[in-house]
């Protein structure tokens, strides 16, 4: 699914304009960066909740030269799924 297919039946479930509902679709998702870029955990009850993961330094290899290369520490965007949705998905 598409982020286009998002916006069109956001419009047609609220009975909005899609432009309404890009609007209202960008707007979140615009929230939920600034919440990870500032470090805090996304938490939307039923569905699941982001959050920021460290990784550690470590070293890697290049697949194509097989030289070993160091990669730096990172932040990463984690999601952990509802309950529910688990649920739906496993059937």
């Amino acid at each position: 699914m598409l982020k286009a297919d998002v916006i069109a039946k956001v419009a047609k479930d609220a009975h909005l304009t899609k432009k309404a509902a890009k609007e209202a679709v960008d707007a979140t998702f615009e929230t939920i960066e600034e919440a990870l870029r500032k470090g805090d955990k996304v938490v939307l009850s039923g569905f699941g909740t982001f959050i920021i993961r460290g990784r550690k330094a470590r070293t890697g290899r290049n697949p194509k030269t097989g030289q070993s290369l160091q990669l730096p520490q990172m932040n990463t965007i984690g999601f952990i799924a509802a309950k529910g949705i688990k649920k739906l998905v496993r059937r």
